[in-house]
């Protein structure tokens, strides 16, 4: 009989416990990626992890505990969560229009233990978050958040971003720190290919720098990269590094990321619930149930069917190929891996914390709504 030392690590003992689909988060594996994290930079303080992929105030307060005290978020959600445990620095990674202006403020007002700040990229945007933290008697710190490739929001690093630098200075309500670069655009699995396009882009935020500081600016703190461009930055002085997808990790980034050797520790477990042909099964992972931005092959990596082939998904199903004499009946468990697991995480109101191959708590996932309290 197997022992628990000699079980694969993502086994329970305890699986019959648990409806299915179901998260889980290994405690123990992601305390080693936060160990591995820290140890991988010459300063902690340069650490400003992203709390995107867990949304989570454990595994917040874990990291905490260890001494990181900057984070960064892409909600209000997730700000509010890390006002809630005490974090010392946010940065909210957007620039918040309509309605997310007043929600910002009131961040500020309700956890004034920490400092939050947010980026902008348009001198519009400014002029509503200063008449607004000007009307409540406060003052909005900003990040210029500059395109650097991604083509998803920010402005080109050129006379444009000092034109807009120099006007914040100038704003009353809001206050200038630096500058923010996210380089999600480089992921390429050649690590050599990584680093030549990384290098580019560190070539347009340093010339833009230099530029601030000619305009008789103050220097600029940089925040810049995500995990794939992370050991480059880390390699780096002074700039502020921003992962996120170290903590629990997944197979997208296993994959393209191989020299980053932090251990996956989100798994999702799902059942067969049909056997549908002499070598097909259905099981119960849908597109409810893990991220279905990916091509079908590329949505779930099975750590006990490795060899499964994709035939479709819908909403609560997703039926495989195993092969003839695969042995699987109904309600047998299969433990998947996410290929992407950040929006994975966001489709489930809770995980189970797994240790020794046993259920041991429940942590919810509570900045994966929209509203906590603000």
């Amino acid at each position: 009989m197997t022992n628990d030392a000699e079980k694969e690590w993502y086994l329970l003992n305890d699986a019959d416990q648990l409806d299915s689909p179901a998260l889980l988060f290994y405690p123990e594996r992601i305390a080693a990626n936060i160990a591995r994290l820290i140890g991988s930079i010459d300063d902690i303080s340069r650490l400003r992890p992203h709390v995107k992929t867990h949304k989570n105030a454990e595994i917040t307060r874990m990291m905490i505990n260890e001494g990181i005290t900057k984070f960064k978020c892409a909600t209000i959600a997730e700000a509010e969560m890390l006002g809630i445990c005490g974090a010392v620095d946010v940065l909210l990674a957007y620039q918040p229009v309509g309605p997310k202006v007043n929600r910002f403020i009131a961040l500020m007002k309700n956890y004034p233990a920490t400092h939050f700040s947010c980026l902008a990229d348009h001198p519009d945007t400014v002029k509503v978050m200063a008449d607004a933290a000007l009307d409540a008697g406060l003052e909005i710190d900003l990040y210029l958040d500059l395109n650097v490739g991604m083509n998803r929001t920010g402005i080109s690093p050129d006379e444009a971003a000092v034109a807009l630098y120099q006007l914040i200075d100038k704003q009353a309500g809001v206050r200038i720190l630096g500058l923010h670069a996210y380089d999600g655009h480089i992921h390429d699995a050649d690590f050599a290919v990584r680093k030549e396009k990384w290098q580019h882009v560190l070539h347009l935020i340093l010339e833009l720098e230099k530029d601030l500081i000619i305009a008789a600016l103050p220097k600029p703190v940089i925040i810049a990269g995500g995990t794939p461009t992370y050991p480059l930055y880390a390699a780096l002085e002074g700039i502020e590094c921003s992962p996120g997808t170290f903590v629990l990790w997944d197979k997208g980034y296993q994959e393209t990321c191989a020299e980053q050797a932090y251990l996956t520790s989100a798994v999702l477990l799902c059942r067969v619930i049909s056997l549908t042909g002499v070598t097909t099964v259905t099981v119960d992972l849908g597109h409810k149930s893990v991220a279905a931005e990916n091509e079908l092959a590329l949505r779930v990596y099975f750590l006990n069917a490795a060899y499964a082939k994709f035939i479709g998904q819908s909403e609560e199903h997703l039926v495989l190929d195993l092969g003839a004499g695969h042995g699987f009946k109904p309600g047998d468990i299969l433990y998947g891996l996410p290929v992407h697991v950040c929006p994975t995480v966001a489709l489930y109101s809770s995980a189970q914390t797994i240790e020794q191959h046993q259920i041991t708590g429940e942590w919810k996932i509570v900045s994966r709504e929209r509203k906590i309290n603000i």
